[in-house]
């Protein structure tokens, strides 16, 4: 009885997944209005802009906009995984492959803490690197209804207007722009509204960033030009955002690989847990320009 409820539960991953995917390629052609009603021409919020950090530690700040089918321009997923405002039963975060779900799991980090936040931030979470302890990985989950909010903090980060600090017991690390490296997880934003924004680089600093969403390339890019950073991973086509992913990219990224190098890695997870050809997986997590 517990393994048919087990594949059961995965069927309805994949499913909602797949569901999910629909609606990306729906968008990818015709874009829908901002259904959270935020307005991307609202005048620009003055930003945090602090970076007296201790410079011998390195962060990896990921924002994930929680999967919301009240709220974002997907097809809708089952409800239980669908609610923005319900993080820890989200797809994006608690759910199996979440990222809040999947990093606890992980050998390879050490959960340091979990905070809330605010109303649009809604839950944060500290993990510092097991073997290489000067590095830290901070992750924010966006309520669903304020993923426009999450997609500017992320170019408004790798672009450096945005930089803060957060003391870990008596370590001060860098968060947003004063990261290493920003991801950002979810559905594709820029298929439902466009950000009038700039996000020119201020500092001259060249950050790294993966960004898994579909079709991530394809409209992450006239914007992230401005911010100068480096895509180590992105996406070409539809995809499921998953934190596999992410965290065996990292491992590259920590060992100091090449960008080719953790791209492989990515798309091998990919490959291994989608259960999908390894070049299908390389054609679809890509780096660089």
């Amino acid at each position: 009885m517990m393994k048919i409820q087990n594949q059961v539960s995965i069927f309805l991953l994949l499913l909602s997944f797949g569901l999910c995917c629909m609606g990306c390629e729906k968008n990818g052609k015709e874009r829908s209005p901002n259904k959270a009603g935020l307005s991307g021409n609202s005048v620009k919020e003055k930003l945090k802009n602090i970076d007296n950090f201790n410079k011998d530690t390195k962060t990896i700040h990921v924002l994930v906009a929680l999967c919301d089918n009240k709220y974002q321009g997907i097809v809708p997923v089952p409800e239980k995984i669908g609610n923005g405002q319900d993080p820890d039963q989200n797809l994006y975060w608690g759910a199996g492959y979440g990222v809040r779900t999947y990093f606890k799991k992980s050998k390879d980090w050490k959960f340091l803490k979990s905070e809330k936040k605010d109303s649009i931030r809604m839950e944060r979470l500290v993990f510092q690197h097991v073997t290489q302890k000067n590095y830290y990985l901070v992750a924010d989950a966006y309520d669903g209804r304020y993923i426009e909010n999450c997609t500017k903090d992320f170019f408004y980060s790798s672009s450096g207007q945005m930089k803060d600090v957060l003391r870990i017991n008596n370590t001060w690390i860098g968060i947003y722009g004063n990261s290493s490296l920003v991801s950002y997880i979810g559905h594709d934003g820029l298929m439902d509204f466009q950000l009038s924004e700039s996000f020119k680089n201020t500092d001259e600093k060249k950050r790294d960033c993966i960004i898994l969403a579909c079709y991530s390339k394809k409209f992450f890019s006239p914007l992230l030009k401005e911010t100068k950073a480096n895509p180590l991973v992105w996406t070409s086509h539809l995809m499921a955002p998953e934190a596999y992913i992410l965290h065996d990219a990292l491992a590259g990224y920590i060992n100091n690989e090449s960008a080719e190098q953790i791209r492989s890695r990515a798309a091998l997870a990919y490959s291994k847990y989608q259960k999908c050809s390894e070049k299908a997986a390389r054609n679809l997590l890509i780096t660089g320009w």
